[in-house]
């Protein structure tokens, strides 16, 4: 009994140490170089609205659309239209298209050239397709979407394909032939090319068809506005840009309230009723997306061992702009340009990020690595979650939780080596943050900067990504980890270029005050795709913006860790958010970057 008495009044002690350590400032640093400080990415401007915003180019875009209004250096202007050029898009013929006459993956087919050929691993297969329209008649222009992979059910191998336009109703697709065995081709036609025309008007001129809504409170008065990057004009604004990365933020100003009355964001939408009904035959789900193209003769070849080499270095290249970039063998990522070790052991994990701060940024798809992580390794405090509408006692909270969590540990080891705290931020939202005092290992994840498709976010944590980064100094146990893309399917690519630009300003300053720290590019991925999907996150969107931000982060010390070919490659259906095993492989890859192998 004595000992439950003690328990009990040591509970008590702790809870009123925690009390009076939630006044002291600076009493213990949860991170000695790097805090989420207070940036200038939450100031509101109510009347610096400039109605007389020049024209853009294009006359179908919206008046209110700031990116347009973002003065650019001769660099820049250089960049954006190289950027451009690299993912125009072939057009088909000048008119209409009928729906007879565009592509049907049915009608198409593909041969391998020279199917009967002797072939070793390390060889390049090649692959020819040939489309044809729904009357069986080929087609004679190019700017079709495919995807294609190389794989082996039964050794859970899998690759992805390099796939050239002929711009003649023939597509090419080139395979690097990287493990022993029989080898199956498959191809699958995303969109028409005709589809691919809608997707472009849409992208270009409705900017709008997701639409996002803030709430303003005083007292006990509210009023829900809508908002986003582009506004129509006519009625008065608030101006969200933000101050210090310049990127552009709308919403309708309340009636009755003021702008900095707000205290909320949220997805409005989907808009409907974008496509007329000639446009909508060609996205059927049954018909023209994500449809098998079958091959007119054999679809494997049967590939024999390359001679004295063995099954752990097949198909390694030291050139990083190899393709692809890597490849599925028995359910394992084997990258081509880097050495993964495979993190099977919550162990392992702890040991490589052991004393390490841990930074996520982006969306839904890197907020899988922090759902991983902290279900993988049951000593990290998993749903620690920092939920800070008071950005100033989120500091002292945190200090505070920590000098808890070590006194729990040092004075009572035995009431428990896990401690959970839910400060309350939304679910899927966040922030989130996750401890393991026992390793000195911080994690934590924040959703970018709108536009962001979440559930109700608070205002004071709409935070960019380039904000947040200028906040860390940085080190040898700092590792930063980013992805952002599929929120930005729906807006003009400029608008994705400006946002990756302010990031790559970011990153590059903070290789350059601390060169020690590791900083990952997680790339886009495939989905599941439907007629009402397509209009809004196609995989043709996302692969356009990740050709971008790869173009974008060439040529610096950052690390790559390609979702794309990952989840293109894997025998899994497509989808936004990957399975597990998916995600695991990619969890291998950023690890290895964090603690590389000594080879």
């Amino acid at each position: 009994m004595w000992r439950d008495s003690f328990r009990l009044q040591l509970f008590c002690l702790l809870m009123a140490v925690l009390a009076l350590v939630v006044l002291v400032h600076n009493f213990f640093q949860l991170e000695h170089l790097d805090d989420d400080t207070v940036s200038g990415s939450n100031w509101i401007t109510e009347n610096n609205v400039q109605h007389s915003l020049s024209q853009t180019t294009k006359s179908t875009r919206k008046p209110y659309c700031g990116y347009t209004q973002q003065p650019l250096s001769r660099r820049e202007q250089a960049e954006q239209e190289s950027l451009l050029a690299a993912i125009q898009w072939p057009q088909p013929p000048e008119g209409r298209v009928a729906f007879a006459q565009s592509t049907d993956p049915a009608h198409s087919d593909f041969v391998i050239v020279k199917p009967s050929r002797f072939l070793r691993v390390g060889d390049q297969l090649e692959v020819l397709v040939r489309m044809k329209d729904f009357q069986g008649k080929p087609k004679h222009y190019g700017g079709d979407y495919l995807q294609a992979r190389i794989h082996s059910p039964g050794l859970k191998a899998g690759a992805a394909g390099r796939i050239v336009d002929c711009h003649n109703g023939l597509y090419k697709i080139f395979f690097t032939l990287l493990w022993p065995g029989e080898v199956k081709v498959s191809v699958s036609l995303v969109h028409p090319s005709e589809a691919i025309q809608v997707l472009l008007r849409l992208r270009e001129e409705r900017p709008d068809r997701v639409y996002f809504k803030s709430s303003f409170k005083s007292g006990r008065y509210s009023e829900t506005t809508e908002c986003n990057v582009c506004l129509p004009a006519g009625l008065p604004v608030c101006n969200f840009t933000d101050l210090y990365t310049g990127e552009p933020w709308f919403c309708y100003k309340p009636r009755k309230l003021s702008c900095a009355s707000r205290i909320s964001h949220a997805k409005g939408g989907y808009l409907k009723g974008l496509l007329t009904q000639e446009e909508s035959l060609f996205f059927q789900s049954d018909v023209n997306i994500k449809r098998p193209i079958l091959s007119s003769g054999p679809d494997s070849v049967i590939v024999k061992r390359k001679a004295f080499a063995d099954s752990s270095s097949m198909g390694r290249a030291e050139d990083p702009t190899a393709s692809p970039s890597g490849y599925y063998y028995e359910d394992q990522w084997r990258s081509r340009t880097h050495w993964i070790h495979n993190f099977n052991k919550s162990d392992d994990i702890t040991e490589c990020l052991q004393g390490k701060v841990i930074h996520l940024f982006g969306d839904s798809t890197i907020r899988q690595w922090f759902e991983y992580l902290t279900a993988f390794v049951p000593e990290i405090c998993s749903d620690l979650l920092i939920y800070s509408c008071f950005a100033l006692w989120r500091e002292h909270l945190v200090v505070s939780l920590k000098f808890l969590c070590h006194l729990s540990l040092t004075l009572a080891p035995g009431l428990s080596d896990l401690v959970e705290f839910n400060l309350g931020s939304p679910k899927n939202v966040g922030p989130f943050m996750s401890v393991d005092l026992k390793h000195n290992i911080l994690l934590k994840f924040r959703c970018h900067g709108p536009p962001i498709r979440f559930s109700t976010v608070f205002s004071s944590e709409l935070r960019y990504i380039a904000n947040e980064l200028n906040s860390i100094v940085g080190g040898r146990n700092t590792v930063v980890a980013i992805t952002i893309w599929s929120h930005f399917s729906t807006f003009p690519v400029e608008l994705y270029i400006q946002r990756l630009r302010n990031i790559r300003r970011a990153v590059l300053q903070l290789l350059d005050r601390s060169p020690k720290t590791a900083v990952v590019i997680r790339t886009a991925n495939v989905q599941e795709l439907g007629p009402e999907v397509s209009l809004f996150n196609s995989d043709w969107y996302s692969f356009q913006l990740d050709s971008v931000m790869r173009k974008m982060f060439s040529g610096i010390a950052v690390h790559f860790v390609d979702a794309w070919e990952m989840s293109v490659a894997h025998y899994l259906p497509h989808n936004l958010h990957p399975s597990e095993i998916i995600v695991k492989n990619q969890i291998d890859a950023f690890l290895s970057y964090v603690c590389p192998l000594q080879t």
